[in-house]
């Protein structure tokens, strides 16, 4: 029976991805070389281990919206569920390789956009859980499946500016809000009301007002 290990080996943004795509490369190995594997079907679940880095404090102060202030931190300093991904292996005996695409979002709606988009540099610990079917054949060319283990899991420190480069190569200097309808109407308004060109002057008049009223 089959005894594989999974270990990402490196990261890269999509060569010509038209929404932000980051590619994880990932080795598979068998504990038994010779065995032949007929396919993988693999899925990860990808978390971010935020207590395994430090932060500086310009960071600490834009993770209060995730975490609360730092001397909460011993309590709300947890692992966050990043995404997941999946990906097909075919035959080998002994290793391979394999790539799981992740798609990214610039939705400030999203965990882990925000953390992301918090750090300044460094990496981030990422941790990955595998599971998934493995198809094999036995001595007699029998066609086996089995399940990955839940253990299988490895871990990759990500670049921090991976991320940022893939972000700001498909939004150059530019962010992404999610509003509510209502909450977009009344902005609307407010833009015709008072004749500003952009939905940035509008805003840039309400955080001017905002200022002057403290």
């Amino acid at each position: 029976m089959p005894d594989l290990n999974f270990q990402v080996t490196g990261i890269e943004p999509a060569a010509r991805g038209l929404t932000p795509l980051l590619h994880f490369s990932v080795e598979v190995s068998n504990r038994l070389p010779t065995e032949r594997i007929q396919a993988i079907m693999v899925q990860a679940q990808i978390q971010i281990q935020a207590p395994q880095r430090p932060y500086s404090e310009r960071e600490k102060e834009r993770l209060e919206d995730l975490f609360g202030t730092p001397d909460r931190w011993g309590q709300t300093l947890r692992n966050r569920l990043w995404t997941h991904a999946s990906a097909n292996v075919g035959q080998f005996s002994g290793s391979t390789g394999a790539i799981l695409a992740v798609q990214c979002t610039y939705d400030f709606n999203v965990i882990a956009t925000k953390y992301f988009y918090a750090l300044e540099g460094g990496e981030v610990p990422l941790l990955f859980l595998f599971s998934g079917t493995i198809f094999y054949s036995k001595a007699d060319g029998q066609l086996q499946a089995e399940q990955i283990p839940w253990d299988k899991e490895c871990v990759y420190r990500m670049p921090v500016k991976v991320w940022a480069e893939l972000m700001n190569h498909h939004y150059p200097n530019s962010a992404w809000l999610s509003l509510r309808r209502d909450v977009f109407d009344r902005l609307a308004a407010y833009k015709t009301k008072f004749g500003t060109l952009t939905w940035d002057e509008a805003i840039e008049r309400l955080l001017r007002y905002d200022q002057e009223e403290r």
